[in-house]
């Protein structure tokens, strides 16, 4: 083997070892993700009541932004003790009326 070949071989075995890495990396920073995830959907399964947790599960299908910042202010009220009970369907339905902007109807008028 030339002195080039083998310097090939070197630089070939130190990406192939950067590529594991990088990886890894990857991999770990996604498990963490899924525990985050699954430590958030465990808080939220003890605030909310069966209905207010299929509401917000509808929400997250079709607004999946909206649901995400009401379950970030949810988690943030929880967190800071403010939350005492539950939150029923009919609680979650006014925090949401409040969150989601006002539709406005478009009227197109041809002439």
């Amino acid at each position: 083997m030339s002195s080039d070949e083998k310097e090939l071989e070197a630089i070939r075995r130190r990406k192939f070892q950067e590529i594991a890495h990088q990886q890894e990396a990857a991999q770990a920073q996604a498990e963490q993700a899924a525990q985050v995830e699954t430590q958030r959907q465990i808080v939220l399964r003890g605030l909310l009541t069966p209905e207010a947790r299929e509401r917000l599960g509808r929400l997250k299908t079709a607004y999946p932004d909206i649901a995400g910042s009401v379950e970030d202010q949810l988690l943030s009220l929880y967190q800071s003790g403010r939350l005492r009970n539950m939150i029923d369907d009919e609680t979650l339905k006014r925090i949401l009326a409040q969150v989601v902007p006002r539709k406005r109807d478009i009227k197109i008028e041809r002439r």
